[in-house]
């Protein structure tokens, strides 16, 4: 007698959609992180009318800071639709939309060139980029979280998160690639244009996977509200409002490290800038480990111990950090900026998703985590420019310790968070039908 054996469909293969998730969170990384480093070096003087250094710089961080504010409206639109329509979806066009606009910033012309007009459109580019980057976050790590095994979603949760190391990682490479290759405005020019070949590869990736299975299940049970957003922010606000909290130290912290430190080591006449983003490569490489360890580790001993590992480190690097950095040594320079990526973003960023997921059910899960999620990044773009302001007011010190307040407050809210891993709850479903159990800790 003949069997017949059930194909496995591979499209539902944890694996398979993790790194599917990953490499499109790279792209879109990559594209967001791009203009971090042209605003810090390049766009003060390229787009702004001003011969104050500082003036130039600030004014650039402020655009910078735009992509921040329409994170929320790009994470509201995800989540409705994500909850409504699927998760897959939302991920396509998050990716089409980020990438057109950054291969048209690349493009735009200079102050010098058309006035007004550039950094008009450079704003308006920038508040499309911040849509599609914040539309992006919840849907990929929502993939990988709900076709992962119960017990391995910490891991596998972690896995899309590599990609805002290896997008920092491309981003920087192709900063240093392009001022080797070429002079003048090509410089940062070149690393927005070719962005589109690295769009057009995530988007073919993220058309290979299938729907994320618990939505599929939400929809079979026609759970479906019809305003997801509105009904998890009338319910759930103060799990989303302890969420931004949750965020501060690993996105405010991010940006004081990167983009900040950036423009601060030429204000200050420390060193090049290219040692900075050697730190920032090196920090990244080390993240494409650290983050899989971690997130493993959270399946273990818990979301809030390993998210503990960096709040409680970015408390206590505040100083020593700028105190590296300001030695202008370049191997002091590099091990600070490593460092603080290691150890401060890394155990943070790694457990977010499988944490923040469990804290809501499927049928609003994408609306919750994207509220989260982008309204914390409101407060972390315009932290690059407090910093600055903070260092032309009172020096080193100001920058150095809000880089330590951000872990208070993220310790703060860590430690009135509920645990959620399986492994330590020893439930076999950790999800909060609300937010009561998972505000309370």
């Amino acid at each position: 007698m003949k069997t017949h054996s059930v194909p496995v469909n591979t499209k539902n293969n944890p694996v398979k959609v993790s790194v599917a998730s990953m490499i499109g969170s790279a792209v879109e990384s990559y594209d967001f992180f791009i203009y971090g480093t042209a605003a810090a070096a390049w766009f003060g003087k390229v787009f702004f009318d001003t011969e104050e250094p500082v003036v130039g710089i600030m004014a650039a961080f402020a655009t910078l800071a735009v992509g921040f504010l329409m994170r929320p409206v790009g994470g509201y639109l995800a989540g409705h639709f994500g909850d409504r329509y699927g998760r897959k979806a939302v991920l396509f066009w998050s990716l089409l939309a980020m990438g057109l606009a950054t291969v048209l910033i690349g493009a735009l012309p200079t102050y010098e060139q058309a006035g007004l007009l550039a950094p008009v459109l450079l704003i308006l580019l920038r508040m499309i980029q911040g849509i599609g980057f914040g539309a992006e976050w919840g849907g990929a790590v929502l993939m990988a979280f709900e076709h992962a095994p119960e017990k391995k979603r910490g891991f596998y949760g972690a896995v899309p998160q590599l990609g805002i190391p290896l997008g920092l990682l491309l981003a920087n490479g192709a900063f240093l690639l392009s001022g080797a290759l070429f002079e003048g405005d090509w410089v940062w020019r070149m690393p927005f244009l070719i962005s589109f070949i690295m769009v057009a590869i995530g988007i073919f990736i993220r058309l290979s996977v299938a729907e994320s299975p618990e939505f599929e299940k939400v929809k079979a049970e026609k759970r479906i509200v019809k305003q997801p957003a509105l009904e998890v922010i009338r319910r759930d606000w103060r799990t989303i409002m302890n969420i931004v909290g949750l965020r501060l130290a690993e996105t405010g912290g991010y940006y004081i490290t990167t983009s900040f430190m950036l423009s601060y080591v030429v204000l200050a006449d420390i060193t090049d800038t290219r040692h900075v983003l050697w730190g920032t490569l090196i920090g990244s490489a080390l993240g494409l480990v650290s983050h899989l360890l971690y997130g493993a580790l959270s399946d273990r001993v818990g979301r809030r111990r390993v998210f503990l590992i960096g709040s409680l480190f970015t408390i206590a690097f505040g100083i020593p950090m700028f105190m590296l950095i300001n030695t202008g040594a370049v191997m002091l320079v590099i091990v600070a900026i490593s460092f603080s990526l290691l150890l401060s973003h890394d155990p943070i960023f790694a457990v977010e998703s499988s944490w923040f997921s469990e804290q809501f059910p499927a049928h609003v899960r994408s609306s919750g985590i994207s509220l989260g999620y982008n309204a914390a990044s409101v407060v972390a773009g315009l932290l690059p420019f407090i910093a600055t302001w903070l260092y032309s007011m009172i020096g080193w010190i100001g920058p150095a310790i809000l880089f330590s307040l951000l872990g208070v407050l993220s310790t703060w809210c860590a430690l009135k968070t509920a645990e959620t891993a399986p492994s330590q709850t020893g439930e076999k479903h950790c999800v909060a039908e609300g937010a009561a159990a998972s505000t309370n800790g």
